[in-house]
């Protein structure tokens, strides 16, 4: 298993926090190049975390950003379980909410980029709220 260091003089090691930040970046560059308009990222709620919150022309995005050194284990895209996307489901809720909107009055959807290794898969509507 590789080292993941605490952040303190490592030099080449990334904590957890460190390669989050690196791979929610590298995800953001992607969808931006897609043509997607950045909004927010790391909205956290006690339900959950948003990771992205991107517009793609009149659509909000809820964007579930997940990393995977291999696919060992089922790889980035497996990590998604269906309670992960429950907490998605009510921190959208609950920003949408906050700003006088729900899933009956605003179209949006929930997109996935998993990175497995070097592997970036872009899930446009991964899940959907019904």
């Amino acid at each position: 298993m590789e080292p993941v260091s605490s952040g303190a003089n490592r030099s080449g090691i990334l904590s957890r926090q460190q390669q989050g930040a690196m791979r929610e970046k590298q995800a953001r560059r992607l969808l931006e190049t897609a043509g997607l308009r950045f909004v927010a990222a790391n909205v956290r709620y006690r339900s959950g975390e948003l990771d992205l919150i991107m517009r793609d022309r009149q659509i909000w995005v809820f964007v579930e950003v997940r990393y995977r050194r291999s696919d060992h284990f089922g790889g980035a895209v497996a990590s998604v379980t269906r309670s992960k996307q429950q907490k998605l489901l009510r921190a959208a809720a609950l920003w949408l909410y906050s700003r006088g909107q729900s899933f009956d009055t605003v179209d949006c959807r929930f997109d996935v980029v998993a990175i497995t290794g070097e592997r970036v898969e872009w899930l446009p509507n991964a899940f959907t709220a019904e």
